[in-house]
């Protein structure tokens, strides 16, 4: 979530030719802004729908978190147009949201987990005399966090009648009509996306709320030191962030819980920032000013494009999960 003073400190009353470049350069940031507004939205249903939010690392979004406060403070330091850091604002208020949400249902399950435990010390007391091997299907080993949403997938698809012989046809079937229905969700999303997006744009445009940016002094602005410094500390956070989590993904061998249309708007935000950032000007100078924006957004793609992939692989491996990849 980056907003490039560059790009976005336009002087008001600035009269300049719409060029498709500055066109182009408009639609991208408009879509970019709107994948952000939006990022988050997918995985606060998937974690309320899951009923806990054991699949995402607190570590990555506390990271990001961060970025986005440097990233704020960076913007109102830079002396950005006030709806700009409102939406800054507005981000991480959203990351608050989502951490909330996440410490919250830790917290509820973790109790609930203990009462459980309690309930088996106080009503299950073993016999002396029982034989040890009698209690393994009573007394069952506690799954972990992967294998745990596993088994709440598994209960949720439906899925009985194991010995009957056309199971195994029916479950084909099933995950096929699954998959489909993680491509059409995830497609329609992101087409939402584009067209809100460039809608957005269009009237901005011919309202004259937005203008094309000036282009002198080398297409670049000046801008603040310490401003420049949060920049690329921010970015910094941003690189960082997913490593948390693509680790917690290998460790669990799982992305069940996870919502795959949060890490596309991610990876379409920061591509569509970046593009139009370098659709505005290529010029090395406007370059230099936005590089930490453009390291922040453009270095997480590389990332985003690590979890597609232990998507992939981890459905692969876990045949009985129902989570697909568009």
């Amino acid at each position: 979530m980056f907003f490039s003073p560059a790009q976005d400190g336009i002087p008001a009353g600035n009269s300049v030719p719409l060029t498709p470049r500055e066109a182009a350069s408009g639609l991208l940031g408009s879509i970019s802004l709107t994948c952000w507004i939006f990022l988050l939205v997918p995985q606060l249903i998937e974690n309320y729908c899951n009923g806990n939010a054991e699949a995402i690392s607190l570590l990555f979004l506390l990271v990001w978190f961060v970025g986005d406060i440097t990233n704020l403070i960076g913007g109102a330091w830079a002396g950005l147009v006030p709806v700009i850091v409102a939406i800054a604002v507005y981000f991480c208020i959203a990351d608050g949201v989502l951490i909330a949400q996440c410490l919250y249902y830790k917290a509820r399950n973790a109790r609930r987990d203990k009462l459980l435990h309690r309930r088996r010390s106080s009503t299950a007391t073993p016999d002396p005399t029982t034989p040890l091997l009698g209690r393994r299907f009573s007394d069952p080993l506690e799954p972990g966090p992967a294998s745990r949403r596993r088994s709440v997938t598994s209960q949720r698809s439906g899925r009985a009648g194991h010995g009957h012989p056309d199971d195994a046809l029916a479950k084909i079937v099933e995950e096929h009509e699954v998959g489909r229905s993680a491509w059409a969700k995830n497609f329609s999303g992101v087409l939402a996306i584009c067209v809100i997006g460039m809608a957005g744009w269009t009237v901005a445009w011919q309202s004259g709320v937005w203008k094309p940016a000036p282009r002198e002094h080398n297409g670049g602005v000046d801008t603040a030191v310490g401003a420049q410094v949060l920049g690329y500390f921010s970015a910094v956070c941003y690189l960082g962030a997913r490593l948390p989590q693509i680790y917690k993904n290998y460790c669990d061998k799982s992305c069940e819980g996870l919502s795959l249309l949060f890490f596309i708007l991610s990876l379409m935000g920061n591509l569509t920032y970046g593009a139009g950032i370098l659709c505005h000007s290529t010029d090395k100078k406007y370059v230099l000013t936005n590089l930490p924006w453009l390291i922040g957004s453009l270095g997480t793609m590389a990332e985003d494009v690590v979890i597609f992939a232990q998507f992939r692989l981890y459905a692969a491996q876990n045949p009985e999960s129902t989570t697909a990849v568009a």
